[in-house]
């Protein structure tokens, strides 16, 4: 309730003010206005609520889904050091090394200017991620190829030995077994059969020797096969990613957004289109970790046969690509050829799955496995017909070849 003395200055306030000349009436309006503004801006108004007041600082304050997926996983990145010995060739047609060192010896057997041939250590370094409570790590197999000694870093600082308990070059993958007393911190793994275009990519590892650094991307593609790369002798599907994956990030693993490891990093597009990265899709190395643990060694399924896409077929104006992959080399005496199949056979379907080109071929045929009967839909010049070949192990093809 306001005081009658106050209603009455009011009153006579408004009484005066409507008496004064227009010019004085605006300048004091502005006078009032000017003195209301800067009291509010010296006495900002009190929150209505507290509880809006706090919530709106937790969202400042906040820590990105970055951070709190490297959390997840993080502290399961290791470090790679690897050490082999690089001896040079020899220059002395066979004859025994202690003839290099006398000079008279040499001018004896005309062997000036041979030398004594020299042993260096290599030194390399990659990344690796501990996925099992046992102190198994998933790498590459090129980090670790040849390697007399290995030793593996943790993000704590503890250092311990490590042993290549099997690798395999197709792949490009490795597995290291801890030689420690744990526990070992371990990353969760995802499932990259459900990785979209557009999702986050985070990848960590140790670039440049630079340990634990991060960088984020999306997923750019799926199913890259080397081949496109430009790359012979691997047999890979590869996630493509614009998450920087520098040397030294080779082994590594790519999360998403969640933590879970999606990948393992294993190269960098350099040249043209630099900036690109690869890695391999998890679901496909932990089955190539399971043999490799359980057998020492990985089964390469094929039929024996080099293929193409299909030539693009002209009609009228217009290109027509057809779908399917075309033979272009059968290996004589491959299951490919014991089951009838020729060059420029087109394959159409392998296993009731319609093909789209080669790459989807060699992932039907490695799904289904060595020494299983696979059922292939082949197009021969415009007459199709059904035939069921029994894919081998490369070793195995490779060992009756020769």
């Amino acid at each position: 309730m306001i005081p009658y003395e106050l209603k009455q200055k009011c009153h006579d306030f408004i009484h005066r003010y409507q008496r004064l000349p227009g010019i004085y009436k605006l300048s004091l309006t502005l006078w009032i206005s000017g003195v209301g503004l800067s009291w509010i801006a010296f006495n900002p108004p009190i929150s209505s609520s507290p509880l809006q007041e706090h919530s709106v600082i937790s969202r400042l304050s906040k820590k990105s889904f970055v951070a709190e997926a490297v959390a997840r996983s993080g502290s399961a990145v290791v470090t790679l050091e690897t050490q082999r010995q690089i001896i040079s060739p020899r220059n002395s047609r066979g004859l025994p090394p202690g003839l290099l060192i006398d000079p008279y010896l040499q001018r004896f057997f005309g062997l000036e200017g041979f030398e004594i041939p020299r042993s260096q250590v290599e030194r390399g370094q990659g990344s690796g991620v501990i996925f099992s409570k046992k102190g198994l790590v998933l790498t590459n197999a090129h980090v670790v190829d040849r390697t007399d000694v290995l030793t593996v870093g943790m993000p704590n600082g503890r250092r311990v030995p490590g042993r290549v308990i099997g690798q395999d070059s197709l792949t490009d993958l490795a597995v290291i077994q801890l030689e420690g007393r744990g526990p070992w911190p371990t990353a969760p793994l995802g499932d990259s059969d459900k990785l979209a275009v557009g999702d986050w990519a985070i990848a960590v590892g140790n670039p440049f020797g630079l340990e634990n650094t991060v960088t984020l991307g999306i997923i750019s593609n799926l199913n890259r096969n080397v081949a496109q790369l430009g790359i012979s002798g691997k047999r890979l599907d590869l996630i493509q990613t614009d998450a920087a994956i520098n040397p030294g990030n080779s082994g590594g693993p790519l999360l998403n957004a969640n933590g879970e490891v999606v990948g393992i990093n294993t190269l960098v597009r350099s040249g043209p289109g630099a900036g690109l990265g690869f890695a391999i899709p998890i679901n496909r190395a932990r089955e190539i970790a399971k043999q490799l643990i359980e057998d020492g060694k990985v089964s390469h399924p094929m039929i024996g046969v080099s293929l193409s896409k299909v030539p693009v077929r002209k009609t009228g104006a217009r290109n027509h690509e057809n779908a399917g992959a075309m033979i272009r080399y059968v290996i004589p005496g491959a299951p490919a050829e014991v089951g009838g199949l020729k060059v420029g056979d087109i394959i159409l379907a392998v296993g009731e799955k319609n093909v789209t080109g080669p790459e989807e071929v060699i992932t039907f045929i490695n799904k289904n496995g060595a020494n299983k009967p696979l059922k292939f839909l082949i197009n021969r010049d415009m007459r199709k017909f059904h035939t069921v070949i029994t894919p081998v192990d490369m070793s195995d093809l490779y060992t009756k070849r020769n």
